[in-house]
C-alpha cells in the first residue's frame, strides 16, 4: 500500500504534457496531493503549493511521487539528490517508470539505510494468461484516440463517476501508471511481455453482470508508431461493446514524432472499429470526446457542435462539460 498523502515531484518535466502522472492525481485524488516540488527550469506547474522535502514532510506528506513520464520512461539523474534527500527525511518513493526505482542501486542503498520503501507501480504483479478470446458476461467500453495523452483515461474516469451517481454499474479498470497511482490497482500493461498484453486485459474485465460496465482505460493509439501495440491489445483483449474516440484538435503533430500528423476522427473510426468487431461483432463506436483545455468555451462549444453534425455521435469533453450524453448512449445499450 502507497501510503498517502503525496508530494508531487515535477523534477525538470519540459512542459505539462510530461507531467501527465502528477496532473491525473491532482485532478482525481486532490486531497492525496498536498504540494509540488520542482527543479529549476521546470516547464510543468500544477498551480500547486510550492514545497520543499521538509516543508511538505513536516506537513505531513508520506510519499514522493514521481510524476513525470517522460519518453522512455527513466529515471533522471538529475533527480538523484532529490530522492535520496527524500528517503534520508523519511519519504518511500513512488514511480510509474519503465526505469525501476528498485533497479538504482543508490536508492536500494539509501532505503535500506534509511528505512524507506520504493514503489514501482509499473510491474506486473500476476501471472497474465495469453489471450483466449472467449465472450465474457457484462459490458466494456474502451476510450481509443488520435494521438497518446488526449484524455482516454480522464473519458474513462469522469465517464465511470457519472454512470456511479446514475445508479448504474460500473468499474474503472486502470491500464498505466497513472490510473494505478490513482485508484491503486490495475495492470500496467506497457511493461506486460507482448505475448500476454491482450490476455492480461481479459484478466482485468472479468466476466460480470449483464448490466455491469467495465470502463477500460485506453493507452496509446493506433496510429502512433512507438505506442500501437497497447492500443491493439486493449482493443481484442478488452472486447469492447463501446467505443469512445478521443482526439486533441490544437495539436500539430502527433506527441513525439514531429514528421506525422494526427488522423480525423473518420479515419480513427474506420480503423478502430473494424478491428474491434474482430472480438466483437457487436462493437459500436457510440461518442465522441474531445480535449478542450487550449481552447476557449466558446471554441470548445462550437467545435463539439461540429464534430457531433460531422459525426453524427454525441460529443462533448467530458472533464469540463459532463460525460453525460456519453453516458447517455451505454445506458440504452
Amino acid at each position: 500500500m502507497i501510503e498517502t498523502p503525496y508530494l508531487l515531484f515535477l523534477g525538470d518535466a519540459p512542459d505539462m504534457l510530461a507531467a501527465k502522472v502528477a496532473i491525473g492525481i491532482r485532478d482525481w485524488r486532490p486531497e492525496n496531493a498536498i504540494g509540488q516540488l520542482r527543479l529549476p527550469g521546470c516547464g510543468a506547474d500544477l498551480g500547486l503549493t510550492e514545497m520543499t522535502l521538509q516543508t511538505a514532510y513536516d506537513a505531513g506528506a508520506k510519499t514522493l511521487v514521481i510524476g513525470v513520464a517522460n519518453r522512455g520512461g527513466v529515471i533522471s539523474q538529475a533527480w538523484k539528490e532529490v530522492l535520496i534527500e527524500a528517503l534520508k527525511i523519511g519519504y518511500d518513493l513512488a514511480a510509474g517508470l519503465h526505469n525501476l526505482l528498485r533497479d538504482e542501486g543508490d536508492l536500494v542503498a539509501a532505503a535500506q539505510t534509511y528505512g524507506g520503501t520504493l514503489h514501482d507501480v509499473r510491474v506486473p504483479t500476476d501471472g497474465y494468461p495469453i489471450a483466449c478470446g472467449v465472450k465474457r458476461s457484462g459490458k466494456r467500453c474502451l476510450a481509443v484516440g488520435t494521438d497518446c495523452s488526449v484524455g482516454k483515461m480522464y473519458t474513462a474516469m469522469a465517464m465511470e463517476r457519472d454512470m456511479t451517481e446514475r445508479g448504474m454499474k460500473a468499474t474503472f479498470r486502470a491500464t498505466g501508471q497513472t490510473g494505478i497511482l490513482i485508484t491503486g490497482h490495475g495492470v500496467p500493461l506497457d511493461a506486460v511481455v507482448a505475448d500476454f498484453m491482450a490476455g492480461s486485459i481479459e484478466y482485468l474485465s472479468p466476466d460480470n453482470d449483464a448490466d455491469h460496465w467495465d470502463m477500460i482505460e485506453g493507452q496509446g493509439s493506433l496510429f502512433h508508431v512507438s505506442y500501437s501495440g497497447v492500443t491493439m491489445a486493449l482493443i481484442h483483449g478488452g472486447q469492447p461493446d463501446a467505443l469512445i474516440l478521443c482526439h486533441e484538435p490544437t495539436r500539430a503533430h502527433m506527441r513525439g514524432l514531429p514528421s506525422y500528423k494526427l488522423p480525423s476522427l473518420e479515419q480513427l473510426r474506420d480503423t478502430a472499429l473494424p478491428l474491434a468487431q474482430v472480438a466483437n461483432p457487436a462493437c459500436k463506436v457510440v461518442g465522441i470526446s474531445v480535449n478542450t483545455q487550449h481552447m476557449s468555451e466558446a471554441d470548445a462549444r462550437a467545435y463539439l457542435a461540429d464534430v457531433s453534425v460531422r459525426m453524427r455521435l454525441p460529443a462533448t469533453d467530458p472533464y469540463r462539460f459532463g460525460s453525460d450524453v456519453l453516458v447517455d448512449a451505454l445506458a440504452v445499450m
